[in-house]
């Protein structure tokens, strides 16, 4: 990546840079990413003009990206950066445009906790808002995985991780009545791990 790309950019998920590209967020003005980390993937909106909010449950990573957010969007209030759970987000429903969470579903301890935590985020997305999610599944290494219970496999990588697969998947897109606006799509990252692209729009207020 050349440093103009990699300035405005900064190290952001492939896959969502690819929907960056495609014009697919243009018109949200509020987003949140959800397991911010240290902010890989809002360096773009920071520096764009969007109100950006982020949630994590390291301290020490919501103070990171606070000073990021200063740095790159003086406006941008550092309030929007706080500590919490995925499954008890501090905000009312229907808040945000768009809801970037990448590398963390596949924390759930059980398929209740999944549930409970892929519900939270929906419930703060407007109608007609996105979410960008990126979860490792047994897509292609089904053979591959031991079962640990609930849900959660031991992976060729060495890491323990709950796992979905595509029926899982097209299970809560019709539940929560949301549309792909992108084809599931999986990575085999040398047939050790399996990471999932799952990008929903929400058509309209689910009853769950």
């Amino acid at each position: 990546m050349n440093n103009n790309l990699q300035t405005e950019f900064g190290n952001i998920d492939i896959y969502l840079f690819d929907q960056l590209l495609k014009g697919r967020f243009d018109t949200c003005r509020k987003v949140i990413d959800i397991g911010c980390g240290n902010g890989r993937n809002i360096v773009y909106f920071l520096r764009n003009g969007y109100e950006v909010h982020g949630i994590d449950t390291a301290p020490e990573a919501i103070s990171t990206v606070k000073e990021l957010s200063a740095n790159l969007a003086p406006g941008n209030a550092v309030e929007n950066f706080v500590v919490s759970s995925v499954e008890d987000l501090p905000y009312e429903a229907s808040s945000f445009d768009l809801a970037i969470c990448s590398a963390v579903f596949h924390f759930a301890s059980s398929p209740a906790h999944f549930e409970e935590m892929v519900k939270s985020v929906w419930q703060i997305l407007k109608p007609g808002g996105y979410l960008f999610a990126r979860l490792a599944s047994d897509i292609g290494l089904e053979s591959r995985m031991q079962s640990q219970g609930n849900g959660r496999y031991l992976m060729p990588d060495g890491t323990v991780r709950y796992l979905v697969n595509e029926q899982i998947l097209r299970h809560y897109t019709n539940e929560l009545n949301g549309e792909l606006y992108e084809p599931i799509r999986t990575t085999n990252v040398n047939n050790i791990r399996c990471m999932t692209t799952w990008c929903l729009r929400k058509k309209h207020e689910p009853i769950f």
